[in-house]
């Protein structure tokens, strides 16, 4: 759906409720039963599906009233967005990855091919490589810069990976440089936050609530009911196999999906926190979860 067809909601309810969420597995998966009316809602909802850096961006803007979005671009839109407790992705073992071609060790100065300026995966980049270089791009496309050692004209040293792509770097001929995932664990004892779903402020609370316990419904139909969802998910896969498909909900779908929980809560915090030190977005008293 083009963003010239969607407008910025008011503080009136709408008719039907916009969803975007990306095309990724754990994502149709989690909103299958929401989206095809299997579980209920306080609204119905129409999905709209685009590619994270695109739901990032139209957050800026207020576009949809309900999203799914990268942490690091939920900080710099708390004022208008707060975030649901359930549908979000947290976890260990979830982590971008930085692949290389070559025998590369130190970043900082270098160019990585990078999914998006408000991605979780670039601010941990950025933690790690504070001098690094940045060329922004499509998730789907960072493996093939990386492979040619070029984009549009400019050399790629490195590459900053998400999704699936975690698991199929190696048909590229990539080798992996850091695991930015294990590095936060170690480095905070914290699981990464990667992805939450947000909702307007100027939604009322009931209704927030009530999104929050119908998408944890949605979740929870899928669980119980795997084969309903799965011509759904393949619909939205490209061309990413069933094994790798099934890897993608297996890791990014898990009891954080469920409720972020108070270790959930505090790795959102400590990644702001990590966010705000750097620069990379304002302080905030904002709630970060729906109450």
């Amino acid at each position: 759906m083009s963003p010239d067809a969607l407008s910025p909601v008011s503080s009136d309810l709408p008719a039907v409720l916009d969803l975007g969420y990306s095309l990724c597995p754990n994502d149709t998966f989690i909103f299958h039963a929401l989206h095809a009316g299997l579980v209920q809602g306080p609204l119905p909802v129409r999905e709209v599906l685009e590619d994270v850096q695109t739901l990032n961006d139209w957050a800026t803007q207020g576009r949809l009233p309900m999203t799914k979005i990268s942490y690091r671009a939920y900080f710099s839109v708390m004022d208008r967005y707060v975030a649901l407790r359930a549908g979000g992705a947290l976890g260990r073992g979830v982590g971008p990855l930085i692949v290389t071609r070559g025998d590369v060790q130190d970043l900082n100065g270098r160019t990585v091919a990078s999914p998006g300026a408000l991605t979780t995966a670039e601010l941990l980049l950025r933690l790690v490589f504070p001098q690094v270089n940045v060329i922004r791009m499509r998730y789907d496309e960072v493996m093939p810069a990386v492979q040619r050692g070029e984009f549009a004209g400019q050399p790629i040293d490195a590459g900053l990976i998400i999704h699936e792509s975690r698991f199929t770097f190696h048909e590229y001929g990539l080798t992996r440089l850091l695991d930015l995932g294990a590095w936060w664990e170690q480095d905070t004892g914290l699981p990464l936050p990667l992805g939450a779903i947000l909702v307007r402020r100027d939604l009322p609370l009931a209704v927030q609530r009530d999104l929050n316990a119908a998408v944890r419904g949605s979740l929870e139909y899928a669980y119980a009911h795997p084969e309903a969802s799965r011509g759904y998910i393949r619909q939205h896969a490209l061309e990413m196999s069933d094994e790798v498909m099934q890897a993608h909900i297996d890791l990014y779908v898990n009891p954080f999906s469920l409720d972020v929980g108070e270790e959930g809560e505090r790795a959102v915090r400590e990644l702001h926190r990590r966010a705000v030190e750097v620069g990379a977005a304002p302080a905030t008293s904002r709630t970060l979860f729906v109450e």
